[in-house]
Order: C-alpha cells, then sequence, then structure tokens
C-alpha cells in the first residue's frame, strides 16, 4: 500500500494484481484469436459464477446504470405495469429508467433502514398483474440487503419477471439465479467483480430472451437493445469473431482474470469470506458505539456497510482525519441524510489487514473528532470475532 490510499468505498475496490496486469497489457485487436478466447472464457465463467448454466450472459461496454437500463428496455413496453422494490437511492432511480419506457411503475419503498416486507410486496402482486419486478439486492445508498430469493419466488407465482440489481452483491453475496428463478441478475464491474469501472454485465433467463422475442414493438435504447448484443455474445461464446461496436478489449480481458480467480477459489468460498469479514466489522463497530443504517442484522449486506455519525462528530472533521491515515471510505449518498453517514466498502478482494486498517483510521478520526469510547475496542473485537469464525 505503500505509495497511495487504501480505496475502501464501495466501488471502485481494491483489485488484484493479476487483474491490474491484464488491464496493462498492450491492447489487441478486438477480432484477434487470443481475444476471442478471452471474451468467451469470460462469458463461461460469468454463468458459473451467477450460477446460472442455462443462462444468456451480456457483457456491454458500461455503467451499472447501462445494466439496469439494458435489463428493463428488452422486456418491458409501453403500458406494461413494474413494481419497483426499493430500499434506497437506487431503488428510486430503478422507478425514473422504467418510467422512460412509458411504463405504470408501482414503488414500495420502505423507512430507511428497512425493507418492504414479504406480506406487503405479495399484497401488491395480488391486486395488479406486472410485467415485471424489480429489487435492488443491495442498495449502496444504505448497505440494505433484501431477500432476493424470497421475492423471485414472489414474482414467479404471480407470473411477473423477476430482475435483481446485483450491483453492490454480484460475486459478494449469495445469489444462485437459475435455482432461485431469477430472470435477469446484473451487475457492474468495479464492485465485487473486482474490475476496474468500465462494463455492464448481465445474464439473462431463457424466460427473459423469450419474453424479449415475443415483444411486439421494437426495444426504445438502440444501444441496450439484445437485438445487437445477443449475436455478438453468442458468437465470442463459440470462439467466432464478430462485431456491433467495438469492446473495451483490456477490461475485458482484466474480467477474464477476475472472474478465473473468483472460480478457483469457489463463488461459494468466495461469499462465505465476505460474511466472515462483514460481520467481524460490524460488531467492531457497534463495540466502538457507532450504529449502521440497517435496523435488523439480517438486513445487512456482507459488501459494505453504512454507519451513522456519532452525535457530536461532524463529517467534515471526521474524513479529514481518516484521510491523514490514507484510508479512503466514501460520505453519505441518501439526500435527507446525506451528512449524517458514511460508507465503507468491504467486498472483492478485501482482506482482513484492510479491515484492520480501516478501522484503525475509524478510531483515530473519531478520537480526533472529540468522540469518546473505549480505544482499540474496535480492533480487538473484530479480531475476536474474525478469530472465532474461522476456527
Amino acid at each position: 500500500m505503500k505509495g497511495r490510499k487504501l480505496l475502501m468505498i464501495p466501488g471502485p475496490i481494491e483489485f488484484e494484481p493479476e487483474v491490474l496486469r491484464a488491464m496493462s497489457a498492450v491492447t489487441t485487436s478486438h477480432v484477434a484469436p487470443s481475444f476471442i478466447h478471452s471474451f468467451g472464457n469470460a462469458l463461461d465463467l460469468m454463468k458459473k459464477i451467477w450460477l446460472a448454466p442455462a443462462g444468456q450472459p451480456f457483457v456491454v461496454a458500461g455503467s451499472g446504470t447501462l445494466a439496469m437500463d439494458m435489463a428493463v428496455a428488452n422486456l418491458v413496453e409501453a403500458g406494461d405495469n413494474a413494481l419497483v422494490i426499493s430500499t434506497g437511492y437506487f431503488g428510486t432511480r430503478y422507478k425514473d429508467i422504467l418510467e422512460r419506457y412509458q411504463v405504470n411503475v408501482t414503488i414500495l419503498e420502505a423507512p430507511v433502514g428497512e425493507v418492504p416486507s414479504l406480506e406487503t410486496i405479495e399484497n401488491a402482486l395480488k391486486n395488479k398483474a406486472y410485467k415485471v419486478v424489480t429489487m435492488t439486492h443491495v442498495d449502496t445508498s444504505t448497505g440494505v440487503l433484501v431477500h432476493s430469493k424470497e421475492i423471485a419466488a414472489l414474482a414467479k407465482k404471480y407470473n411477473a419477471l423477476s430482475v435483481l440489481d446485483g450491483v453492490c452483491s454480484v460475486a459478494g453475496e449469495e445469489i444462485k439465479q437459475e435455482e432461485w428463478g431469477i430472470d435477469v441478475v446484473l451487475t457492474a464491474s468495479q464492485k465485487a467483480v473486482g474490475v476496474p469501472p468500465g462494463l455492464a454485465l448481465l445474464v439473462a433467463s431463457e424466460k427473459a430472451i423469450q419474453t424479449w422475442e415475443d415483444r411486439k414493438t421494437l426495444v426504445s435504447n438502440y444501444y441496450a437493445d439484445w437485438k445487437n448484443w445477443l449475436p455478438i455474445m453468442k458468437a465470442y461464446q463459440e470462439r467466432k469473431p464478430s462485431y456491433f461496436g467495438t469492446p473495451p478489449v483490456n477490461l475485458i480481458m482484466a474480467l477474464e482474470t477476475s472472474l478465473r480467480i473468483i472460480n478457483e477459489e469457489g463463488i461459494a468460498t468466495r461469499i462465505q469470506k465476505h460474511k466472515q469479514l462483514a460481520g467481524a466489522f460490524r460488531e467492531a463497530i457497534a463495540a466502538i458505539g457507532l450504529k449502521i443504517l440497517p435496523i435488523k442484522k439480517e438486513d445487512a449486506a456482507n459488501t459494505l456497510t453504512a454507519v451513522y455519525y456519532p452525535e457530536g462528530v461532524e463529517m467534515a472533521s471526521f474524513l479529514k482525519h481518516l484521510s491523514k491515515l490514507d484510508v479512503i471510505v466514501a460520505g453519505g449518498l441518501l439526500p435527507e441524510i446525506k451528512t449524517k453517514y458514511f460508507r465503507v466498502g468491504h467486498m472483492g478482494a478485501v482482506t482482513s489487514s484492510d479491515m484492520i486498517s480501516t478501522l484503525s483510521a475509524i478510531e483515530f478520526a473519531l478520537v480526533k473528532s472529540g468522540f469518546t469510547f473505549k480505544s482499540g475496542i474496535g480492533l480487538s473485537t473484530f479480531q475476536k470475532i474474525l478469530n472465532s469464525s474461522l476456527e
């Protein structure tokens, strides 16, 4: 870490050295045999990481918002009904995206730190026929985790397509796309997948592809239209050259590298590591005397933690002192409480050493900002909890 700061925000994250080496390799042609092989491998690995052997992966240059847009642009038509399960900033964004396609949107919002109950969701599905249900698995603005398996089951029960915004969860939280019957699982490269920003990633189920094929109107978004991208993905999966838009060659080679690392570790092992680190970190935060945004433990994400500042500690003071120890965390994102909390990302290649450095910096910044607590309590709690979970 010498010579640079430790990046502990909810994306971009710290990346594996091997991934960064792939990024710095000499850029080749997008139809070079080596790149075709790399792209095809990346697509195959996505199906393994997503646990969707029959799914259709898509890799497109763009952000997580493009992945959100692409998922619904291909599934909905004007006049359709959509149900949005919202736990923060990005649930609201999905509502905004859907409304661009002249869709009738119902949004189920919960108070900050909570999730809409399954009963509330089922009542909504009972009372209106919905084409699609979207859910933000982990809202990056709040650190709140929704229980996607149960929501997907309700969507299936009422014959609605389910779309999981997994931007802050894929490769960090448990997702079994095919087993759980989720129709689209999307993410972005810079989160737990572990690749620098620039790739929109999603896997569509056979049902989702069939729904797209059966639509009566053109997809209203040219760049996002699966008609343009599906032949490209299939060609690369067959290790053949193809072209619609020039792919970001080095990013895709980095994607293959990171997905290979995740697959070799094992997705179940990877997720368990996230759970252990996050659980120990939350206990450490509580021991210091701080509160997190999620009200219930079971609703707290394993990829990031959103933490309220204690009374008397100002955001500017805290972040200034934190930066002195070369650790970067993210400020608040929800407009109504933006200055009242901060966010720590702990996903992908993050290690226990990174977490210890972060906790040490948080304790230092709190002391310098005038907050009183037992010095070292967060660090000792983290190590105690982590050690017990590894036994």
